[in-house]
């Protein structure tokens, strides 16, 4: 396959498918040697229990292709390298971390509830499936209607509840607690992490990225990636994406502190978070050197380069490494840069909007 075709690294074949502004360069930056170790009810993630991770995985989520392509390094000015997420039977990378929470901290017959945007929710359903479990999954009343569909394909049971994903949570909490049942939270859970760094363990066996874009919600993909990313290759610069319009994750590891924020309203709804998981903050921290904040203009932007490029639909959280690049081409211009297409279940009004 030529450079200008597009190029696959992995051993996954690949899978054909087929606005305001924020000022430019608002990011944020700290010393990770100073970030304590010790903190509330969070440890380290431990590198052993990632790397034997892929065991316990169901194989259909590892080995995510690696793509590459030459006009699209030529639109964004660097060397990309895109971890491809999306040709999964979920079509998000949350196979890996609900895999390896139902392998190591379920019971035998235990209910397993949680809120999901859509995609961590399919990966529970798939993941208690496999091993016997019922799955109760909250979602917001506005959810998309694509995830919803395919949660319940997975043997979920869905229940709308709240405006946002934040307050879905509260109501999965709640009814976890009254009926006695396991709740689970997304970026809450170590071996929900853990699955996630297998990405980067894949990515690492191939190449050594100068920098690394890691789309931020609650956090899970970002501990897990940066983790890896600190202990193997400390050199490369981890850089945590979120939407302009979903600034509480920003803002908290700014602060140091849990910052909620009135409104998390975005076209990412997988990175749509209100309410930050307080617990996680000092770890996300020790993860990522800088965040940096993309509007919906060039989130959209993004999930149009990928398509014309690579000829994937991308879900806007998915595309959001990728924005990044528009945000700040001076700073990645010339470097191999790596991100992660996180997922691709995009609300049917904005597909059709953009891809029609």
């Amino acid at each position: 396959m030529s450079a200008d075709s597009g190029a696959t690294i992995g051993r996954k074949p690949a899978a054909s498918t087929a606005d305001a502004a924020l000022p430019r360069g608002a990011t944020l930056a700290w010393s990770a040697i100073a970030i304590a170790a010790t903190y509330d009810m969070t440890t380290p993630l431990d590198l052993a229990g990632i790397l034997a991770a892929p065991s316990l995985i169901d194989p259909v989520f590892l080995d995510s292709p690696l793509r590459t392509h030459a006009a699209l390094d030529a639109d964004l000015g660097c060397r990309l390298l895109a971890k491809d997420e999306t040709g999964n039977p979920i079509g998000s990378f949350k196979g890996r971390g609900a895999e390896l929470f139902a392998a190591t901290a379920l019971r035998p017959g235990e209910t397993v509830v949680c809120a999901s945007a859509g995609n961590f929710g399919q990966g529970l359903a798939w993941a208690a499936r496999r091993r016997g479990h019922a799955c109760i999954v909250f979602a917001a009343e506005n959810a998309n209607p694509v995830k919803l569909d395919a949660m319940r394909a997975l043997g979920a049971e869905v229940r709308l509840a709240g405006a946002d994903f934040d307050a879905a949570k509260d109501a999965a909490r709640r009814h976890a607690d009254e009926h006695s049942l396991r709740f689970v939270e997304d970026g809450a859970e170590p071996a929900i992490a853990q699955g996630a760094g297998t990405i980067a363990l894949e990515l690492l066996a191939s190449a050594r990225p100068d920098i690394v874009l890691v789309p931020l919600g609650n956090g899970a993909l970002l501990e897990g990636i940066g983790s890896v990313i600190r202990a193997r290759a400390p050199s490369t610069e981890i850089v945590a994406v979120v939407a302009a319009n979903a600034l509480a994750m920003k803002l908290s590891l700014d602060a140091g502190r849990a910052i909620r924020t009135a409104a998390a309203d975005t076209l990412a709804d997988g990175i749509a978070v209100r309410v930050p998981i307080a617990s996680r903050l000092p770890r996300l921290r020790h993860c990522c050197d800088r965040v940096v904040a993309v509007d919906e203009t060039r989130l959209t932007e993004a999930m149009r380069l990928l398509h014309r490029h690579l000829g994937l639909v991308v879900e806007p959280a998915g595309a959001a490494g990728v924005a990044a690049l528009l945000v700040e081409p001076d700073r990645y211009a010339g470097r191999l840069v790596a991100t992660v297409l996180c997922g691709r279940n995009v609300h049917p009004a904005l597909r059709e909007r953009l891809f029609a």
